[in-house]
């Protein structure tokens, strides 16, 4: 069983709202200071999937991710959690991508890698939260896809998901090769153990540019982008109180009841 997980470096999440700076002119967020970046949330528990599969059935394990400027030590978490080898897609070209400028890029690195059964990928980047890169991929190589899973069994030539939807699952059957996107329902991803570490530390990520995956460069980063941002801001959250006053219980009771009908919360 031979599974591509697709991993991102974003900002790390769990930071402060108070850390983060919008650079107006440019449409850009700005690093929280100080604050090292992660693994996207979504994607470690692909990893995990991917790991649980492996123990069961077997294979090989290789991790993707794109972007530029990767921290090494960052980047190497699916290693140190138990992949077998990372693949970078690293330049500047690629950088202000969007969705599909990502995906175009990602299947190319998928098409290069070539013995494939299964694609994982996070359900959403936890910056951007777009949840489309994987069904992307999907398109681009004509595979099919099931989003937003909480649990993944390999069975011969299929596999069986249970898909979250509002009210509980669905239990969906697909064949290999195919794009499946976990979420955090799955289970947690498991923490590195020294052993991980060590052999990850060891280990030298694989390093493609545009030219290495036969990309048009037209159609990767900033020049490919297919959607265009109007505008990034941070949201003004504001909140009054408004005191009601009454003699009794009931009569507030009943001043309270007026004045929630006058706003139309009742």
């Amino acid at each position: 069983m031979n599974i591509i997980v697709c991993v991102k470096q974003v900002s790390d999440p769990e930071a402060p709202p108070s850390s983060f700076k919008i650079d107006p002119s440019s449409n850009k967020v700005i690093p929280p200071p100080g604050m090292a970046p992660v693994i996207s949330t979504f994607d470690e528990y692909a990893v995990e999937a991917a790991l649980r599969i492996k123990e069961k059935a077997g294979g090989k394990i290789t991790a993707l991710s794109l972007g530029m400027n990767l921290q090494r030590d960052v980047v190497k978490k699916p290693l140190s959690m138990g992949a077998d080898e990372l693949i970078l897609l690293e330049d500047p070209a690629f950088v202000d991508g969007d969705s599909w400028s990502t995906a175009y890029a990602l299947s190319l690195a998928i098409k290069k890698i070539g013995q494939f059964d299964l694609i994982l990928c996070g359900r959403q980047a936890a910056d951007w939260d777009s949840g489309q890169v994987g069904s992307g991929i999907a398109e681009i190589l004509g595979l099919p896809s099931v989003t937003i899973t909480r649990k993944i069994e390999v069975e011969g030539n299929k596999v069986k998901v249970e898909k979250v939807i509002p009210d509980g699952y669905e239990l969906i059957e697909v064949s290999l090769p195919a794009v499946i996107t976990l979420s955090n329902e799955h289970a947690a991803p498991r923490y590195p153990n020294v052993k991980g570490i060590m052999a990850a530390k060891r280990k030298e990520p694989i390093v493609w540019k545009p030219a290495d995956i036969g990309a048009d460069t037209a159609k990767i980063g900033a020049n490919g982008r297919r959607s265009k941002l109007v505008k990034l801001f941070q949201p003004v959250r504001e909140g009054k109180c408004e005191v009601l006053s009454a003699d009794t219980p009931e009569e507030a009771a009943v001043k309270l009841a007026q004045r929630l009908r006058e706003v139309k919360v009742l």
